[in-house]
């Protein structure tokens, strides 16, 4: 791995290798995604919990034990069930815009510090819940925490990578997100049969340890050369780029994140910066493509695969089981993911993974209409059941080696740092704002439109797979300061940010690298 590597179409080359020390910092940085993933499972698993059920939502409970003729795609419909699910992404989208100004103030790290901290504060208050308004306080604490991971860790990962590794290592966030939920599915899997009903309590406590993990771990983490940079430690920032590049040929990188940074000081407004028209590509790729990533429907299998998995007619030991089946597909696909991304780039696998995604989005569509039709009615076999299941895993696979880890690579690598910190809180809290949307709105959904839903979220992710396929760039190998030039030379972004000295359409960051 040691050496210079290319930058196509004439960028610049940058020294540098993959590092130990890069390697153990970026591990422990993606930590991080561990409580975002610890969260999404055991959130959906203690949800089909009757223990669970009995104590905070008794309505869903008793409707749940009702005869069979009641419609299957109704029994878990209580708008407070999804508020206990939903809350926590509120709660991010909202912490992230704090996060923002802690990450471009303060550093990276303490912004980890920061979201670790309160997630712990979040899962002791769960585990010890005594109704559901205490329930959705620690929902609350857990979302504040998310949103500051969310905003520091994938910006952390790209700045501290070499341009030729930066999707593997960022990946490795998406990575954890998807270890979290398996180990969650694990875990609710082993409490649901602890005796005496208690065992969800164990599930949602034992998101302390996840958040003990990235809190500690953020004590021991460098500061990356861009937040150094930034905050006007230019010496620092210089040994700590030696250090992560492996190389004391580091001048060339270091004079353009110096320019970066002095366009960065240059700002003191970046929100109103980043509704420059000059901004307009980042702008609109922050604002669409997590968007996007939350309209494939991937939460709904990911929040409610055991509420899914009983609505369809599977016992409550089947239904868990039947998540970690899932969820190990999950990891192992992210692994695929991190293997390929800088060696295929990030729109042939966001184009596959769309595609993979229809078909087998309306073949369960299909699967569970022909079994329960519109009247909810039904019962299934094992061997049909294993066919269902079966389709969602070849689904989330899809997901998880393409729009899981590319949405929130792509937009942590495409802004200036001008306005990086800002255009990752839009990320941040785009993407929450549609979690909770689909949180809140899917089990509702699910009782109106039926197996239909599966077909609306198809029709989604046709969307956005057209929308890739025409406005996307491919961004890998392009060192982050230079990311600019690929605005330029797309054949319709190239009409926002073309140089033209005291026009429309002139940059507001100086051109030291292009």
């Amino acid at each position: 791995m040691a050496g210079g590597f290319s930058v196509p179409d004439g960028g610049k080359e940058y020294p540098g290798k993959m590092t130990l020390f890069v390697f153990l910092a970026c591990l422990v940085a993606s930590s991080g995604g561990l409580i975002f993933g610890y969260d999404i499972g055991i959130s959906g698993g203690v949800t089909s919990m009757d223990p669970f059920l009995l104590k905070f939502f008794p309505d869903v409970y008793h409707e749940e034990k009702l005869q069979k003729s009641t419609s299957q795609y109704c029994k878990f419909n209580s708008q407070l069930l999804t508020t206990f699910t939903s809350s926590l992404y509120l709660a991010a989208l909202v912490a992230s815009f704090f996060a923002s100004t802690v990450t471009r103030l303060l550093g990276r790290k303490p912004s980890m510090f920061c979201g670790g901290l309160v997630f712990l504060a979040g899962s002791v208050i769960n585990g010890a819940a005594k109704d559901v308004a205490m329930l959705i306080i620690g929902r609350i604490f857990l979302g504040i925490g998310i949103g500051f991971a969310s905003q520091s860790v994938p910006l952390y990962l790209s700045e501290m990578a070499p341009a030729r590794l930066r999707g593997m290592l960022n990946i490795g966030f998406q990575q954890m997100i998807t270890v979290g939920i398996l180990i969650a599915n694990i875990i609710n899997y082993g409490t649901a049969k602890i005796e005496g009903g208690w065992g969800w309590r164990v599930s949602l406590g034992l998101g302390a340890v996840p958040a003990i993990i990235m809190t500690a771990g953020s004590l021991l983490l460098p500061d990356t050369p861009n937040s150094l940079i930034e905050r006007g430690h230019t010496d620092e920032a210089k040994s700590m780029l030696c250090r992560i590049r492996g190389t004391e040929d580091v001048q060339a990188e270091f004079v353009d994140l110096v320019a970066a940074s002095e366009a960065s000081k240059a700002v003191k407004h970046p929100w109103s910066t980043l509704r420059q028209r000059s901004y307009r590509p980042q702008l609109v790729m922050s604002l669409l493509i997590p968007a996007f990533q939350q309209l494939t429907g991937i939460n709904v299998i990911n929040f409610y695969a055991p509420v899914l998995f009983k609505t369809i007619g599977f016992g409550s030991e089947a239904s868990l089981m039947s998540a970690v089946i899932i969820g190990f597909f999950k990891v192992a696909s992210c692994l695929i993911s991190i293997f390929v991304v800088d060696k295929l780039g990030r729109r042939p696998l966001l184009i596959e993974g769309g595609l993979q995604m229809i078909f087998f989005q309306v073949v369960v569509g299909i699967l569970i209409g022909i079994k329960f039709g519109s009247d909810g009615v039904g019962t299934i076999s094992k061997p049909y059941a294993i066919g269902v299941v079966s389709c969602i895993c070849f689904f989330v696979s899809a997901f998880d080696w393409s729009w899981g880890p590319l949405g929130w690579l792509v937009p942590s690598e495409i802004y200036p740092l001008e306005v990086r910190s800002a255009g990752q809180s839009i990320t941040v809290s785009v993407n929450m704002l549609f979690t909770f949307i689909v949180a809140q709105t899917f089990l509702p959904m699910l009782c109106h439109f039926k197996f239909g839903l599966f077909f609306f979220f198809a029709a989604c992710e046709t969307i956005m797979t057209v929308y890739v396929t025409l406005f996307l760039p491919e961004t890998k190998n392009i060192p982050i300061e230079e990311m600019d030039r690929i605005w330029k030379k797309h054949w319709y972004w190239s009409r926002f940010v073309t140089d033209v000295p005291g026009g429309d359409h002139e940059m507001t960051k100086p051109k030291s690298s292009v």
